[in-house]
């Protein structure tokens, strides 16, 4: 298959679409949160407050349908979060040094065995 060439029309909008991928605004958790709140108040239309806010109405939807969903799970006893980066490599961290400790115990346990049973050999 050979790529037809771009006509200027399409060559500007590909432009477009990166520079509005590239500039889109992330919101945090936090804002989020008060979008969402917002609209649950009801004191204006999810239309204008989506417009205000300058974000899609079908944003705003998946945002709510979230935000209930794991209101729903933490009020329903699930408490279990996914760990942060910085807490799995702590974890794992102090997993190597437990697994360290046990093993120099273990080693420190046998030598005074082999000690008590004289020369390693075991009594019969």
């Amino acid at each position: 298959m050979t790529k037809k060439p771009q006509t200027s029309k399409e060559a500007a909008e590909k432009v477009v679409k990166n520079i509005r991928r590239k500039t889109r605004q992330t919101y945090s958790a936090e804002e989020k949160i008060r979008i969402v709140l917002a609209g649950l108040r009801g004191e204006d239309s999810i239309s204008v407050l989506c417009r205000r806010e300058g974000i899609a109405e079908s944003l705003y939807y998946s945002w709510s349908k979230e935000f209930l969903e794991a209101g729903k799970r933490r009020l329903s006893g699930d408490t279990a979060r996914q760990a942060t980066s910085p807490e799995v490599k702590d974890l794992r961290s102090e997993s190597l040094a437990l697994k360290e400790c046990v093993a120099d115990l273990t080693l420190e346990n046998r030598l005074l065995k082999k000690s008590m049973t004289g020369a390693g050999e075991f009594e019969e």
